[in-house]
């Protein structure tokens, strides 16, 4: 999305370096506000008992990095090698119907774990937007795809819809709007592709094996129905040269990035130090950047190692999904600006590259640019923060094109060719 370009091995190597400095001269501060407030009184939500052959407490204040790796954990690890399991039995005996047991599994898995009701809500979303389909007309699909994303982003709809979902437990909100905003882009890429087929449409039972494939079904990442479907309905499984080392490799590097950050959370407290600002206020300037950075840098490893583990068994499963986020100290560009590859390759195809198409023209990539974020912003659901964020992107990846064309103007042209 947007212009890209690559810097010059020698500047990114400086850049490095300063940045390296940077961040081992403000973690010197944030370790010694760290521990000169392990006991402190307002912190005590946050800082609780850690591995106690590191003699320190751990920051805590992340339910979602607690409940994923501490308190679900086994039962995500029961889930996700059930589904490897006998995806792999699957594989070796009917390759040609595995998806239907990736189906089958997936619809039990969100059944046991969601309840009737919520499957019924999805279902029914499903339908709908199969209905749709039916008709063969994109902007049919777009407006209906976009109401459905709305009825669980704009109260008080979605509350209407979770309230049909009875029980509670740590996780339920995120699981609940995660796989229902997760399954409308997927009917939408459904939708949308069986416009493009030449004849016919693709069958309701096509969808269902797109949308229940578990471990994209909560939390993405999001393929393409074209690509889902073409990769998915393969017979002859080969892997390539070295592939399974690659995956070993990857599940390793995985593992030892959440034992990376549980240990880092012994020693550097930066979630639980931003929630006392008499604290904060005591800091110094570098400790206040290394704390902001460190937090965004925070949030991209956890995506990074979520998206990763559910790309690894994907891989498994002889799909080749979209790959984790690029870290956010290597983004310079505008067009590079996103955590979640699925969702961007998502809008590219069927918003921005549709209405932009080669990226040339400056009012329409005006058009495509701001048709891309307010569907991105209905996405991350609608507040002051995810506007501010839009409109900064928006007006940042129109502003490198106005630059790029300004400078192919003739003079410039010109001596650039000198």
């Amino acid at each position: 999305m947007g212009v890209k370009a690559m810097l010059p091995s020698y500047e990114l190597g400086f850049y490095a370096l300063v940045v390296t400095c940077a961040v081992l001269y403000s973690g010197s501060g944030i370790f010694e506000a760290s521990r000169d407030s392990m006991n402190r009184k307002a912190f005590r939500d946050g800082i609780k008992p850690g591995w106690h052959y590191f003699g320190r407490k751990m920051d805590m204040a992340d339910f979602e990095w607690v409940m994923w790796f501490t308190s679900f954990r086994n039962i995500i690890i029961f889930a996700l090698s059930g589904h490897v399991l006998f995806g792999k039995i699957c594989s070796m005996t009917v390759p040609q119907h595995r998806a239907v047991m990736y189906m089958t599994y997936g619809l039990l898995a969100v059944l046991g774990s969601m309840g009737l009701l919520y499957l019924m809500i999805i279902l029914s979303h499903c339908l709908l937007l199969y209905s749709v389909a039916l008709a063969k007309q994109k902007w049919l699909c777009y407006v209906a795809g976009l109401c459905c994303l709305a009825s669980f982003k704009v109260e008080p709809f979605g509350s209407w819809q979770s309230g049909f979902v009875t029980g509670a437990f740590d996780l339920q909100d995120v699981l609940f709007y995660g796989g229902c905003t997760f399954t409308i882009v997927r009917c939408m890429s459904f939708a949308l592709e069986s416009c493009e087929k030449e004849e016919g449409i693709y069958s309701i039972f096509d969808l269902l094996k797109y949308n229940f494939y578990l471990p994209f079904f909560f939390f993405g990442p999001v393929m393409t129905f074209d690509q889902f479907h073409a990769q998915v309905s393969t017979r002859e499984l080969r892997r390539k040269e070295d592939e399974m080392k690659s995956i070993r490799v990857n599940a390793l590097l995985h593992v030892g990035a959440i034992v990376a950050v549980d240990i880092f959370f012994h020693f550097f407290y930066i979630l639980t130090l931003p929630s006392d600002l008499k604290f904060v206020n005591r800091l110094s300037d570098w400790s206040l950047a290394g704390l902001a950075y460190s937090n965004l840098v925070y949030d991209w490893v956890k995506a990074a190692v979520m998206f990763g583990v559910i790309n690894t068994i994907a891989r498994l499963d002889h799909l080749d999904p979209p790959q984790p986020p690029k870290c956010i100290t290597m983004l310079y560009i505008f067009a590079e600006t996103h955590f979640d590859r699925g969702i961007n390759d998502w809008l590219c195809k069927y918003v921005y590259d549709h209405i932009g198409e080669n990226h040339d023209n400056i009012l329409k990539e005006l058009v495509a640019s701001i048709t891309t974020f307010a569907i991105t912003t209905l996405w991350l659901g609608p507040c002051q923060l995810v506007y501010i964020w839009s409109l900064v992107n928006c007006f940042g990846l129109n502003f490198e094109l106005w630059v790029q064309k300004f400078f192919q103007l003739g003079p410039f042209a010109k001596l650039e060719v000198r």
